[in-house]
């Protein structure tokens, strides 16, 4: 199965926080992990909030912007999903980043996982929910 890993998930890969063990999990599990190639940026922006609350040391910090793309087998450019992502964000009145992950599902008729809750209240009664798959729901193992 391919999954589309967005970085609400990532993130946990290089961080212990809540659903690290879940996302641990994908990366030890067979399935083909995807992205669109803005995971980078947004994993590392995400980290560089983390290390200036204290939640993430700058040594992980490295770690993450070194290795995030080694964890997946491969990351889509933007202006490939672009305008997909745009009417997507729209149709969800959501931000168009979170949008690229779930045009890419959409895109390759796969699943979208995420631990971003706002996201995952956005598509609760819309036809993208069967392309996202709440991080929690994933069994540790």
């Amino acid at each position: 199965m391919t999954l589309v890993v967005d970085a609400s998930v990532a993130l946990k890969w290089f961080v212990e926080e809540d659903g690290w063990q879940q996302a641990a999990t994908l990366l030890a599990g067979s399935d083909l992990l995807i992205a669109p190639d803005l995971i980078v940026a947004d994993v590392c922006n995400a980290g560089w909030n983390a290390v200036r609350t204290g939640t993430m040391l700058q040594a992980q910090h490295d770690h993450a912007a070194a290795r995030l793309a080694l964890a997946f087998d491969d990351l889509l450019p933007l202006a490939l999903l672009a305008e997909r992502a745009v009417m997507l964000s729209r149709a969800l009145a959501h931000p168009v980043y979170d949008c690229f992950y779930l045009a890419l599902a959409e895109e390759r008729t796969a699943r979208m996982v995420t631990a971003d809750r706002r996201l995952l209240s956005r598509v609760a009664a819309t036809p993208w929910r069967k392309h996202v798959v709440n991080l929690r729901s994933i069994a540790v193992g």
